[in-house]
């Protein structure tokens, strides 16, 4: 894949996973043009202990290809395939986020990483992901305002890099008075107006809402339940 480094390293991961300078210094909150600066100018010299190591995780290959020392990598997954193994590239790793959406009345914890990442068949989430991955998480949905699409529990795949600017109906997180809720929008594009909808009938819609007043987090692309 490289000479060995962790520039070039980087460099090559990007290209082969479809990823973007941009969308990998948004993960490790940095400025856009953080990655772009370290691999093409060499600024800064070596990446930071923790950018690297959530580079490492997201893109599934050990920190020592970054730079790192020397450590056993993660474990994955194994696939369910007709019994041939398949390459780390063949995964990416989603991190869980511990916050959970409302849907419904309720509060929010505080957003952080929590326990492995979870793993996405590469090639299904780059088609669904039209955004790109690096913008991904999961989170859990809260309440049943949203029954029968999502219940109390279930997780969400939430794409940040499809906010507002692609703004269309769907299902959205959003953040309004330090909450996050999960809803559904009805847009309307001439007026820049949006209604925010349950899908549950018994919560009413809130009709005709300017989008400077709402805080879309991104767009919820795929849903998982535990059945009880």
């Amino acid at each position: 894949m490289s000479d060995g480094d962790p520039r070039a390293v980087l460099d090559a991961l990007i290209r082969e996973r479809g990823e973007d300078y941009t969308s990998l210094s948004r993960l490790i909150g940095r400025n856009p043009a953080y990655i772009q600066q370290f691999i093409k100018r060499g600024v800064p010299r070596k990446l930071d202990e923790e950018d690297r190591a959530t580079l490492a995780r997201y893109l599934g290959v050990e920190e020592a290809l970054l730079g790192g020392p020397e450590r056993q990598p993660a474990p994955r997954i194994a696939p369910a395939a007709k019994g041939a193994a398949r390459r780390d590239a063949d995964f990416v790793a989603v991190p869980r986020l511990a916050v959970r959406a409302s849907a419904g009345p309720g509060a929010v914890s505080a957003e952080g990483e929590i326990g492995q990442p979870f793993l996405f068949d590469a090639a299904w989430l780059r088609a669904v992901a039209t955004a790109g991955t690096a913008g991904l998480s999961l989170i859990r949905a809260s309440g049943d305002s949203m029954l029968p699409t999502l219940a109390d529990g279930d997780d969400i795949l939430v794409d940040r890099g499809d906010g507002p600017d692609r703004l269309r109906d769907g299902i959205y997180v959003l953040r309004m008075d330090e909450v996050l809720l999960v809803k559904r929008l009805l847009v309307d594009p001439a007026a820049r107006r949006v209604t925010i909808a349950s899908d549950n009938p018994a919560y009413p819609p809130i009709p005709d809402c300017a989008l400077d007043d709402i805080g879309v987090v991104g767009r919820v692309i795929w849903g998982g339940r535990r059945f009880r």
